[in-house]
């Protein structure tokens, strides 16, 4: 079925810029030129995390994110999603309408802290077979559907800063930029998503384990167990992914 405007000129721009680009045939990942290059993307993944005052102003991207997994999942379940807020501490909200107990509740409640190391493995898998201009095209949609439902200044600040920047990189196409910027934050998301994790696991009380408790019956360290579990998997997954980029 060919669309009706398959021919207008703003289409082919638009899937122009969404196709995949090129990978290697023998590994099937993205080209890296120079080769040390996703090295060096990695290692400012990892200085943005671990320099006191670059993860200040970086670790509100965990929390966004932590916030529209919530948001996402509350939406797949059938609850209705109304707003939400993020702040650089790393304490936000977001808050869904619908039965107030329930498997429905649990899950949206349980999907924050996992969300950042999963959406960060598939940043990874993206960045490396050629699909990163898509992902940055859907971030800059997503990011601004979410606009309708921010309900702070600094969380608008943050859902448009967010947008705009994956915005301009995916209209001005690079797919070797694209692929450095997502790893770059695919890193920034999974150890971010570690260091919410000893966060919540030093101190649940209040928190959305301590939430799922009362909810559950099961206690906030069986809650805080699974958040790990879900996070060790995906960065096992995303170890996995670039093994072969950085053993070539």
């Amino acid at each position: 079925m060919t669309l009706p405007w398959a021919d207008a000129p703003w289409w082919r721009a638009v899937v122009e810029r969404t196709t995949a680009g090129p990978t290697d045939p023998v590994t099937h990942v993205t080209t890296w030129d120079p080769t040390w290059l996703p090295w060096a993307v990695l290692a400012v993944g990892l200085v943005l995390v671990a320099v006191p005052e670059l993860w200040r102003a970086t670790r509100i991207l965990v929390t966004f994110v932590h916030e529209l997994g919530h948001a996402a999942v509350g939406i797949l379940v059938g609850r209705r999603f109304t707003g939400f807020v993020v702040r650089a501490d790393m304490s936000g909200h977001a808050v869904t309408v619908g039965k107030p107990r329930g498997p429905g509740l649990e899950l949206t409640t349980w999907a924050g802290y996992p969300a950042p190391a999963v959406i960060g493995a598939g940043l990874v898998w993206t960045a490396l077979t050629g699909w990163a201009p898509a992902a940055l095209g859907a971030v800059a949609l997503i990011c601004l559907l979410s606009l309708v439902f921010v309900r702070s200044w600094s969380t608008a600040g943050t859902t448009l800063l967010v947008g705009a920047v994956a915005g301009v990189l995916w209209w001005w196409r690079g797919d070797a930029r694209s692929a450095g910027v997502l790893l770059a934050v695919a890193v920034l998301l999974l150890l971010g998503a570690w260091r919410h994790w000893f966060a919540v696991a030093g101190s649940p009380k209040g928190s959305d384990p301590a939430v799922l408790a009362r909810l559950t019956g099961w206690p906030g360290w069986w809650w805080v167990g699974t958040f790990l579990l879900v996070i060790a998997g995906a960065s096992a997954a995303a170890g996995w992914l670039l093994w072969p980029v950085l053993r070539w």
